[in-house]
């Protein structure tokens, strides 16, 4: 299973950018798809995920109201549309495969992408 994570960038502050992850195949294993974050000098940190059936979303408190995760289930695709970015927004993307358990946790996560720089700057 490859996962390909794309649309980072540099963007000014209160700007938008939409995040995608196409993966190759959806693993048996996988119950949904999520988005986690590392900035330079600190640890990853879970961002989103999302349940295939759409049925179930989580983010954390940093993003709430301002971003949105979202999928398309015959694609095997997710998306993180980010709005009103802040330079603390400011870190590598990754989108992994959800497992399933404790949804903020990166060991809950079997299949990651390469990662994506995001950039929020004047």
């Amino acid at each position: 299973v490859q996962l390909q994570a794309s649309g980072g960038g540099l963007v000014q502050p209160g700007g938008s950018l939409r995040l995608s992850c196409a993966a190759s195949e959806r693993p048996f294993s996988s119950i949904g798809m999520g988005w986690f974050r590392q900035a330079p000098g600190k640890e990853r940190e879970f961002v989103a995920v999302i349940s295939w059936s759409g049925g179930t979303i989580y983010y954390t408190d940093s993003v709430k109201g301002r971003f949105t995760i979202s999928r398309d289930i015959a694609k095997n695709t997710a998306y993180l549309q980010m709005n009103s970015l802040k330079p603390e927004d400011t870190a590598v993307y990754y989108c992994a495969t959800w497992a399933g358990g404790r949804y903020n946790r990166s060991p809950s996560y079997d299949y990651w992408g390469q990662g994506t720089q995001v950039t929020v700057s004047s």
